[in-house]
């Protein structure tokens, strides 16, 4: 099975930096979309940091023994170790920054999508939009606990899982076959957040794989561009 990737990340219409990071790595197989918290320079450490070392530990460890479920969990726990450790020993004034991380990673004909925070992964298989992962944050806790969406008010922009923020993490792993027609959409909240999923699957089922990132991220600016927004979207061929 091959993977296509288009990706475009945008600074947005409030902010004057851009925190989210991105990586494409057809040759490994790994595709990430991290948004940082934690400050102006926390939050751009922070993705960047965990889209690096994340990187790198795969590509060490991509032919070891390890299950990929597994090679996933310590990568994510790699990640908060090195994130947590250069806040608190290297430079006091990062301390509390932190990112969400989702990824996807091809492994023969499988993919495994690991997940931390509320940037999300959808599938679409036309005609149809599904999201895939679980957003770690507190509108989903209440969510969850039976609070319905127009009773929510506080907590719209706090997560509950990052990586980096705490030393340890726990990811969401999951794993699909891979099937010729699938397409995958890895985005940050700056996306999501703004762009409902209804017009999200308008824009998929009428768009061109390679120009689907463009629209999405210019939905996401015609809908305020309130947040960084970063999308990536993956074609299985």
């Amino acid at each position: 099975m091959k993977i296509s990737a288009w990706c475009h990340t945008d600074t947005g219409l409030k902010r004057s930096s851009n925190q989210d990071a991105f990586l494409i790595d057809q040759d490994l197989g790994l595709y990430i979309v991290a948004d940082g918290m934690g400050g102006h320079l926390g939050g751009e450490v922070a993705s960047q940091l965990a889209v690096e070392s994340t990187h790198k530990f795969i590509k060490k460890n991509a032919r070891s023994q390890q299950r990929p479920r597994d090679l996933l969990n310590y990568a994510y726990l790699e990640s908060s170790h090195i994130i947590f450790d250069k806040a608190k020993y290297d430079n006091p004034e990062l301390e509390g920054m932190g990112t969400t991380m989702v990824l996807a990673y091809q492994w023969k004909n499988n993919l495994y999508i690991g997940n931390v925070g509320d940037s999300r992964a959808y599938m679409f298989r036309a005609p149809y939009l599904w999201q895939v992962t679980e957003d770690h944050s507190l509108v989903n806790e209440q969510l969850k606990s039976g609070v319905r969406p127009e009773q929510i008010s506080v907590g719209k922009n706090v997560i509950t899982r990052s990586v980096g923020f705490e030393r340890d993490v726990i990811p969401d792993i999951l794993e699909r076959p891979l099937m010729k027609g699938d397409h995958f959409l890895l985005c940050s909240d700056g996306f999501c957040g703004l762009v409902n999923d209804e017009h999200t699957l308008q824009i998929l089922n009428s768009t061109r794989p390679e120009q689907v990132v463009s629209q999405c991220v210019e939905a996401a600016l015609q809908a305020g561009g309130l947040d960084n927004v970063t999308v990536m979207y993956l074609s299985v061929s």
